[in-house]
């Protein structure tokens, strides 16, 4: 009879902490992971309140994601993409701007869009050509700089990346001020690019439920925090210790510092998302609608219920607005952004019910230059901890992904070594 608890203790049962887990019971091991909060999922959780379904946070999947597309059954999460594009508000009005290769209909109504000089969308469609040469990992060797730093080398006017980049990357980042790395630029740049936009009918959360699904009854541990950890031990509060023949500590970047030796965790990027249920939606399409005019918090918005009916109950609607940035904690924010949304979209607005308000602190890893990039980091602490995240690969579903993979992999190597 072994000694052990389990082989492996998975701590944290986010996206990397899952794929971990999985992969690692597929090639024959014990696995038990032991989550702190009340459900699989970490950040990527979606709560059900009054028939609404609310995404912690505003989030979305990108399809073209190789190896999540790999790890996930997408036909079992029922897809439902956003129309391909942007509304983006400027001069006072909205104005489309769409992907001509999937909607060449609306390709004159992009070239016609006051956003940017015609060179710039000629840049575009060069930028989008250039990302999608070599493979990705040549993709993720290049030269490195800021995203507001690339644009500008490479031509993009003052008004096409105030009025499009801006807000469209600041909320795919968290990051207005564009200084995420350039390779996580052409990255994304590209996932947006080769497929669709789109989230699970019944909420991103369906993503982790699904691999928490895959795992056999009784190797989910939730409520149970973590006080400590070592290569063979976690010690649960109040719930004594735990032992395994490896230990992997799959928690977001500011949790696995405390329990490991680890010192190269970049900081985080918060965010705050308003959810509204109204009678009518303000738009009637599933299209994300940009900030391009830099005045007011809300830096995206989006009918969720348009994108998917799931996310609303019949005769109603759901709303999601993004805000980022130090000042989410600011008391008047709130109102704030209705004024923004009231100037956007008339007095409708006084009438939607805000009915949830998600503060988010730790979003999105910070992978400016300055604070390291994008680059793979140590997956393994001095102490012989294993440790995965997206802070380990890349601030995404398909970084926190791969990181829980390549962690199994190593696991496994080292106790067959053993």
């Amino acid at each position: 009879m072994s000694a052990y608890d389990a082989d492996v203790i998975v701590v944290g049962a986010g996206l990397a902490g899952l794929a971990c887990a999985r992969r690692l019971q597929r090639s024959g091991l014990q696995v038990l992971v032991v989550e702190a909060s009340d459900g699989p999922g970490g950040r990527v959780r979606t709560d059900s309140v009054d028939g609404f379904l609310l995404d912690r946070g505003f989030q979305v999947l990108l399809t073209a994601y190789p190896v999540t597309r790999t790890e996930l059954d997408f036909g079992r999460l029922d897809l439902r993409p956003f129309e391909p594009g942007a509304l983006v508000r400027t001069g006072g009005a909205f104005h489309r701007v769409s992907d001509p290769f999937r909607r060449p209909g609306a390709a004159l109504a992009t070239l016609r869009a006051p956003i940017g000089s015609w060179g710039d969308k000629r840049r575009v469609a060069q930028l989008a050509l250039r990302v999608r040469r070599g493979s990705l990992a040549e993709l993720f060797e290049r030269p490195e700089t800021s995203t507001l730093s690339y644009l500008t080398a490479r031509g993009f006017s003052d008004r096409m990346i105030d009025t499009f980049f801006r807000p469209f990357l600041g909320g795919v980042f968290l990051d207005p001020s564009l200084e995420t790395s350039s390779r996580m630029f052409e990255f994304v740049f590209r996932m947006f690019g080769e497929a669709d936009v789109a989230v699970p009918a019944r909420g991103m959360g369906a993503l982790s439920e699904q691999l928490a699904g895959d795992l056999p009854a009784g190797s989910l541990r939730l409520n149970s925090p973590v006080e400590s950890v070592s290569s063979e031990n976690v010690r649960v509060e109040g719930g004594g210790s735990l032992s395994a023949r490896a230990v992997v500590v799959a928690t977001e970047g500011p949790a696995a510092e405390r329990l490991t030796d680890l010192r190269d965790v970049p900081g985080y990027r918060p965010a705050l998302c308003l959810y509204y249920a109204a009678a009518e939606p303000p738009v009637g399409e599933g299209i994300l609608i940009l900030n391009g005019e830099g005045r007011g918090p809300v830096i995206n918005f989006t009918a969720m219920s348009r994108v998917s009916s799931t996310y609303a109950p019949a005769g109603r609607e759901l709303l999601s607005a993004t805000i980022l940035g130090d000042g989410i904690e600011r008391p008047e924010v709130r109102v704030e952004a209705r004024s923004q949304l009231r100037e956007w979209f008339g007095p409708a607005v006084d009438e939607w019910e805000e009915i949830a308000a998600y503060r988010i602190p730790i979003g999105l890893p910070d992978q400016s230059p300055r604070a390291g990039g994008v680059r793979a980091r140590p997956l393994r602490t001095d102490d012989g901890v294993f440790v995965a995240g997206d802070h380990r690969r890349h601030g995404s579903i398909e970084g926190a992904i791969v990181a829980g993979l390549e962690v199994a992999g190593a696991v496994g190597a080292s106790l067959s070594a053993a």
